[in-house]
């Protein structure tokens, strides 16, 4: 039987990897210390998750309570379980949170990054590894490209865009977030670990990654968190651009979907922009409506002139390089059925 290792097995990617990869027949091991409840607090929890995989997967399903920064404990692990493929999710994952947190939010996704490839790379360096790398990469580049004004959103202005946004866009000279430069760190080592040892390496920047099995929270989830103010008559708040700021929004499944894919057919230090494309998107107003449409309730929200820094205005990816390499693969959930099923989960933890 192969096994798989995924860490931040209790999170939305990690869960759905984990029960993708358990339906084809491979041992799941699922590193997990719940730190997002840390991070963001109760709300943020992810043991509901690890339990539902637990029951779920059975004797398919080991859990290991392993902190990523934790050098010596990640590669005695990596020693012991060999996996067949890695999977690192595992994140600090919110703009404004890194700020509070410099320290723990650069230890967790750059060095926790390196953590992980160096223990790949002495344990097993032929092992396939996707890691789950972010569009904040792009820092607020993106915003330099001129867009266009319409009733519910903001669009590129530009033809060269029309597909959207390809992962040879510039990373350089723009504000990125602290949270958006740790990512980049781990993002340019995962893309080394390839080049340079020959590791089969992947990182996948990830849009508005989603889905019904997210602890969305205010300062991350969007979609998620924005679903369940709905449900419980919550104010969301809206942080500028009118509320017509646009983002490209993938199910988790699909996300699984495409690393399955890379995991069979590997390549050394690429890069996917990983995202809804632009049939997936949406603004904040156009998804009040959408939601409204699967809950019967009326969204409450109110609006901030002040943006979160390094916010994109309009982001959403190119995915013809995703196609290109792997034909196979293609956004199998619409953005409306991805929305129902995030009202239903919410409804069954309410």
């Amino acid at each position: 039987m192969k096994r798989l290792l995924v860490t931040g097995s209790s999170g939305l990617i990690g869960s759905e990897v984990c029960v993708h990869f358990a339906q084809l027949g491979w041992e799941i091991h699922g590193v997990d210390n719940n730190q997002r409840a840390v991070f963001f607090g109760p709300q943020g929890d992810t043991r509901w998750n690890q339990n539902r995989l637990s029951q779920s997967l059975s004797k398919q399903f080991v859990h290991h309570e392993v902190d990523i920064r934790d050098r010596l404990g990640v590669l005695n692990l990596m020693e012991e379980v060999k996996p067949d493929a890695v999977v690192h999710t595992a994140a600090q994952p919110s703009h404004d949170r890194a700020a509070a947190i410099p320290f723990a939010d650069f230890d967790t996704n750059a060095v926790g990054t390196v953590n992980m490839l160096e223990a790949t790379r002495r344990a097993c360096p032929e092992t396939p590894f996707a890691h789950m790398s972010t569009n904040k990469v792009y820092g607020d580049r993106p915003n330099t490209i001129p867009l266009k004004e319409l009733e519910s959103r903001w669009d590129y202005d530009d033809p060269a865009y029309e597909n959207g946004i390809a992962e040879d866009f510039p990373i350089d000279q723009s504000k990125h977030s602290l949270f958006g430069a740790s990512k980049v760190a781990a993002d340019i080592m995962v893309q080394e670990y390839g080049r340079y040892f020959g590791l089969p390496t992947c990182a996948l920047r990830g849009g508005c990654l989603t889905g019904p099995n997210h602890s969305g929270v205010e300062l991350h989830g969007f979609l998620s968190y924005l679903v369940k103010c709905n449900l419980e008559g919550r104010e969301f708040k809206i942080f500028g651009y009118k509320g017509k700021q646009v983002r490209d929004n993938i199910h988790s499944r699909d996300v699984a979907r495409f690393i399955h894919a890379f995991i069979e057919n590997p390549r050394c230090g690429e890069v996917y922009n990983i995202g809804g494309g632009k049939r997936n998107t949406c603004s904040i107003l156009e998804a009040f409506k959408i939601v409204e449409k699967y809950s019967g309730t009326e969204m409450i929200s109110s609006y901030m002139e002040t943006n979160r820094i390094g916010d994109h205005i309009c982001y959403y990816s190119d995915l013809r390089k995703m196609r290109e390499h792997y034909p196979n693969w293609d956004i199998s959930v619409s953005l409306e059925e991805t929305i129902s099923q995030i009202v239903e989960s919410w409804k069954k933890r309410q």
